[in-house]
């Protein structure tokens, strides 16, 4: 493995290290050294614990991915000297004065929203609201994400921990245009804002399973600009 950088994903809400399993695969046989963060959406500050230490688990440099919530924790954790590229997919990005919640109270809210759930302490995202966040997948698919889903503390979006990564590291960002989870139009201005170079793709909010093909090529194109 010589030669390549490795890959480290970091998933959102309502999602496991296992939303990447269509991606894993042919970046490992392609020869990246690849690991998927397990974060359970406990905290803000555990999770992007979690995130760095699997980048320390893994050879650099390392490319750092984040779906959603994801991007969160990579802006957070690709602090880390061992990052050299960040990929944002669909993906939130909070400035150092900004939440995940404030970013997106800046925009107008989603449809997914209507269909949340606080129960336990926990905020749930319903059967209802499932064709929201993955909608352009087989039904079969839709039931395999919304079973396996990770659910998060309900406050996790107001926490706040120190780190813009964006502000120093290279940055590619695929926009998602029929998102109805995170809204693609703060999609398009974090991309802007922080100079990424920037993919679009008809798709819901989840590139990575529905259009796994076209997520694997930004990835390959961040990992050849570090070697």
């Amino acid at each position: 493995m010589a030669g390549k950088a490795s890959i480290v994903f970091a998933h959102g809400l309502w999602a496991d290290g296992s939303c990447f399993s269509k991606l894993i695969p042919t970046l490992q046989a392609e020869g990246h050294r690849v690991y998927s963060s397990q974060h359970g959406l406990d905290s803000l500050e555990g999770d992007v614990a979690c995130v760095t230490r699997a980048i320390n688990h893994v050879p650099g440099p390392v490319v750092l991915v984040g779906h959603s919530y994801g991007g969160t924790l990579i802006t957070k954790a690709g602090v880390h000297d061992r990052v050299g590229a960040l990929v944002y997919i669909a993906a939130l990005a909070p400035d150092e004065d900004e939440t995940s919640q404030s970013q997106q109270e800046k925009f107008p809210s989603t449809p997914v929203f209507k269909h949340l759930d606080v129960a336990d302490g926990r905020l749930w995202l319903l059967e209802s609201g499932i064709g929201d966040f993955c909608g352009d997948l087989p039904a079969t698919e839709q039931q395999l994400v919304l079973a396996t889903g990770a659910v998060p503390v309900a406050d996790l979006f107001a926490q706040q921990v120190p780190g813009t990564a964006w502000r120093t590291k290279p940055s590619w960002y695929i926009v998602a245009n029929h998102d109805r989870t995170v809204n693609p139009e703060l999609e398009r201005a974090v991309a802007e804002r922080m100079g990424a170079k920037t993919y679009s793709v008809d798709s819901s909010h989840v590139p990575m399973l529905s259009h796994p093909d076209f997520v694997l090529d930004v990835i390959r194109d961040a990992a050849k600009a570090l070697i």
